[in-house]
């Protein structure tokens, strides 16, 4: 696989069960870059090990004062640079491609595996871990993966030059053969408290990002109620805390680089003693002493990197458990995709609770419990938070179909739908049946006073659909957030389309019109939608009360306010110190009644003002 290649038609099913387990299969997985990698980078390694060879022949040859040892060693050192200039140059772009290829594939495998779980993920998982293991665990995981093929070639060229010096040079070889294993080894000690103290430094670093993102998603809601300084000090003091894990990580990590630095010194020193007591004894020459001396210098360098494969390795083993901790987690019912592709027509039908949603009608359910309502919106479009049996569309459970059919078929717009930053048009791009338009679904949502502050606000744009939308629409109130999703769920025109209080941010007035768009615009088309507003329950040609987990009434919105009290209770409010008084009009007409604000978010920051 080449950069250019990118991205993986099919990045495989992953070995989730632990971090090692998941390096170990994005390694195997690179098995042609890892080879590829490791011969260039034997041919650098070897090929800068030999130049003390080198080195030592020509000084000899210089002793002995010939000019064709010489004159051949000088080819030898011009060869030897060619292959430490090539295979540096190769080694260095294998490197980056391992690199680059593992965080994609890592990448690739995140935002299926996001895709498939939904709005899931983020009840299972923070939404601050998410952003971590997508940003900075990959980059840590892709170090790991590329820094393993230069390890090993490192590690056989230090086996290669000791066999070497052994060979070349018995009496000095054996000290260098003795003492490199301890070289190498010496650090084995350290490592479990190095990695410890990573894994805590990335451990705070990971809650400090969670914190971060919950923080910035929440901050029109903390400055509200007046948390956001206190929200602030919390980062502080967990910023503190990964820059006082990093210092202690960083000390383990410089203690262990001078002890890398000083064996091989104290080794040289040894080397050179012996050395020059040999060459006084006659036993070797000063070519021999040079070339030993100059192979110990050098040996330093691949040394390097059992430094740098033990770092790569701490710090990408606790990204790796955190990527697979994602990446193991499953539907609550996993499609089996044991029908076809086709998308079926029908009720909707949910076994546990007993809701039926008519196909081809207008349904409104009316949940005492958002939460509830939340979980139950999500049970209809495939996305169960547990397991249990699945919902039925058109008498087909929605778990045998195909992920993609399920999604084509039900479409689940929550109570906090996200808006991507980009242009108007851009965030219309979505699949849709085509029958309903861009401006059709904008006027059902009643977004017309959105489109005029987005041209206000881009002065530049002729047309409001090449208006840009800030980051998940901060620069707009929730309210036009709440509408500018509806019209995008409205011009998709599925089949099943479910919402989950679509107007709970938007004045009476404006709501009573959007639930005319709704109703008009999905004519003959299954609609449900949670809400407890008289407004859209009014419209509904069919209301349905689920009560503590079950179907309790089934009926129209008039029927039900007065013939059902519980039903009552949630739509108007009502408690049981303060029962509705005889001949009071209902909550519909209190409610049309009202001249409000364009929308909440309005009304929230004249409270914040004053």
């Amino acid at each position: 696989m080449q950069i250019q290649d990118l991205p993986y038609p099919d990045p495989g099913v992953p070995d989730a069960r632990s971090g090692p387990r998941f390096l170990w299969w994005l390694g195997r997985n690179q098995l042609g870059g890892q080879l590829a990698s490791l011969a260039w980078g034997l041919l650098h390694f070897l090929s800068v090990s030999a130049l003390p060879f080198c080195v030592g022949l020509a000084v000899q040859a210089v002793v002995d004062r010939s000019g064709a040892r010489l004159a051949l060693t000088g080819g030898l050192l011009l060869l030897c640079g060619v292959g430490v200039a090539l295979g540096d140059t190769m080694l260095h772009r294998t490197a980056v491609t391992n690199w680059i290829t593992a965080a994609a594939r890592v990448q690739q495998l995140l935002a299926r595996r996001t895709a498939g779980l939904g709005s899931a993920l983020t009840r299972r998982v923070a939404a601050g871990e998410v952003v971590a293991v997508s940003t900075g665990d990959v980059e840590k995981i892709g170090w790991f993966v590329e820094a393993v093929s230069r390890f090993t070639a490192a590690a056989l060229t230090v086996v290669a030059v000791c066999v070497g010096l052994v060979v070349y040079q018995p009496a000095l070889g054996v000290v260098v053969a003795a003492g490199v294993p301890v070289l190498a080894l010496a650090v084995l000690p350290m490592l479990p408290r190095a990695t410890r103290r990573a894994d805590v430094q990335r451990e705070k670093a990971g809650r400090a990002t969670e914190l971060a993102s919950d923080t910035v998603a929440g901050l029109r809601v903390l400055r509200g109620i007046g948390g956001e300084e206190l929200f602030l000090k919390r980062y502080r003091r967990a910023s503190q805390e990964v820059r006082s894990a990093a210092v202690r990580s960083a000390r383990m990590w410089s203690l262990i680089s001078a002890v890398q630095v000083l064996l091989p010194g104290l080794l040289m020193i040894a080397v050179v003693w012996r050395g020059v007591e040999l060459a006084h004894e006659g036993r070797i020459t000063v070519g021999e002493l040079v070339t030993v001396y100059s192979a110990v210098m050098l040996l330093t360098y691949p040394l390097r990197h059992f430094e740098e494969i033990a770092m790569a390795y701490s710090f990408a083993r606790p990204s790796a458990r955190r990527a697979a901790r994602v990446l193991s987690l499953e539907r609550a019912t996993e499609s089996g995709g044991s029908r076809g592709a086709c998308v079926p027509d029908g009720d909707l039908y949910d076994p546990r609770t007993g809701l039926l949603a008519p196909a081809g009608r207008f349904t409104a359910v009316v949940c005492g419990d958002p939460d509830a309502a939340g979980i139950l919106a999500e049970r209809l479009g495939g996305h169960p938070a547990e397991q249990g049996v699945s919902v039925l569309l058109g008498g087909v459970p929605l778990d045998e179909l195909p992920l993609d059919s399920a999604r084509t078929a039900v479409l689940v717009q929550d109570k906090d739908p996200v808006l991507l930053s980009g242009s108007l048009r851009d965030l219309f791009d979505v699949p849709s049946s085509g029958a309903v338009g861009a401006r059709e679904a904008l006027a059902a949502a009643q977004c017309g006073d959105v489109l005029d502050a987005l041209v206000q606000g881009a002065p530049t744009a002729g047309d409001p659909m090449d208006a840009r939308i800030t980051e998940r629409g901060r620069s707009l109130s929730g309210g036009q957030r709440q509408r500018l999703a509806l019209a995008r769920s409205l011009l998709t025109d599925p089949p099943v389309l479910v919402l989950d209080e679509p107007t709970s941010a938007v004045d009476s007035h404006t709501e009573a019109r959007i639930a005319e768009g709704i109703r008009s615009l999905r004519a003959g088309r299954t609609t449900v939608v949670f809400t407890s507003s008289p407004l859209l329950l009014d419209l509904a040609e069919r209301v349905v009360l689920v009560h503590e987990g079950e179907v309790a009434a089934v009926g129209l919105h008039r029927e039900l306010v007065h013939g059902e009290p519980r039903y009552r209770a949630v739509v108007t409010r009502e408690t049981d110190a303060e029962p509705a008084a005889p001949g009071a009009p209902d909550d519909l007409t209190a409610l049309q009644d009202l001249d409000g604000m364009d929308d909440m978010d309005e009304l929230e920051g004249i409270e914040e003002s004053a």
